[in-house]
């Protein structure tokens, strides 16, 4: 195969994942906790049109001859950068400020771990109360248990602490602690978490296990922000810039393809 043809074809391969890249950051700019991604790419192997030698006068070549051929997606890389708080009505409505992530655990049984904290208050079997996200999974506590309340508890009366502990009023109406905090974990490598769904993540090597704010020691703690909501962190300025330039370099790959079978069909009709 012509090597244009291919470097050409790789670049607008690589090209379209960064415009799904970009369009579903695009789609999820109102998504609570979403973070942002971004599409890398490295070049694929080059091959030697000469090495480095000689002239006929024995002169010696300063370089070699190498080309190129194309590229590919690489890894695509999720932004951990704080987002926007938004205000909320809702008093089961928690926004993060710092590095810390809320711990759901899933149907399967396995912890996951996310930013967004638009929980609500459920019905449990027994008639009590069990914080969950909108989802229904259980949100778990500093311990790694599930968040369960007796059914005497009134939903409307019970407030978040900015260090995560549940309280209640007592009979002067003041809010108590009930000795249960709201998990908030940290990691070495957000960056190598998995995601599952738009606001989900799951532990990986490259991610290194969760780090318990509440029990490791020299951790900075993040804090908890009852009735706000963390928007997503995308900038929708750059992503549209970032489009156009997905855009221009998908035509230049199309062009060069294009003129690779322009060239190739002038080559052909040299016999006439």
């Amino acid at each position: 195969m012509v090597r244009s043809l291919w470097s050409a074809a790789t670049g607008m391969n690589a090209q379209q994942v960064n415009v799904d890249t970009i369009a579903n950051n695009l789609a999820n700019v109102n998504s609570m906790g979403y973070k942002a991604q971004v599409a890398q790419f490295k070049s694929l192997l080059y091959q030697n049109l000469q090495s480095v030698t000689t002239t006929a006068n024995g002169d010696p070549k300063p370089t070699s001859s190498q080309v190129g051929l194309g590229v590919r997606p690489s890894s695509i890389n999720s932004l951990f950068t704080q987002g926007s708080l938004l205000d909320s009505d809702s008093n089961t409505a928690f926004a993060i400020e710092g590095k810390g992530f809320f711990a759901v655990r899933g149907d399967d049984g396995t912890t996951y771990y996310t930013r967004n904290g638009d929980f609500v208050w459920a019905l449990g079997t027994n008639g009590g109360m069990t914080l969950t996200n909108a989802d229904g999974l259980p949100v778990l506590d500093s311990t790694g248990r599930t968040i369960a309340l007796p059914r005497t508890y009134i939903a409307s009366n019970i407030s978040i602490t900015e260090d995560g502990q549940v309280c209640y009023p007592d009979e002067q109406n003041n809010p108590q602690p009930i000795g249960i905090t709201i998990g908030t974990y940290q990691f070495s490598n957000p960056s190598g978490l998995n995601r599952v769904g738009d606001t989900l993540f799951a532990v990986t090597d490259a991610s290194g296990r969760a780090f318990n704010e509440d029990t490791t020691p020299g951790v900075a703690k993040s804090r908890i922000v009852q009735g706000y909501l963390e928007g997503s962190n995308v900038q929708v300025a750059n992503e549209m810039v970032n489009l156009i330039v997905a855009q221009r370099a998908y035509e230049m790959n199309s062009k060069a393809i294009t003129t690779s079978d322009s060239m190739m069909e002038t080559a052909n009709n040299l016999k006439r």
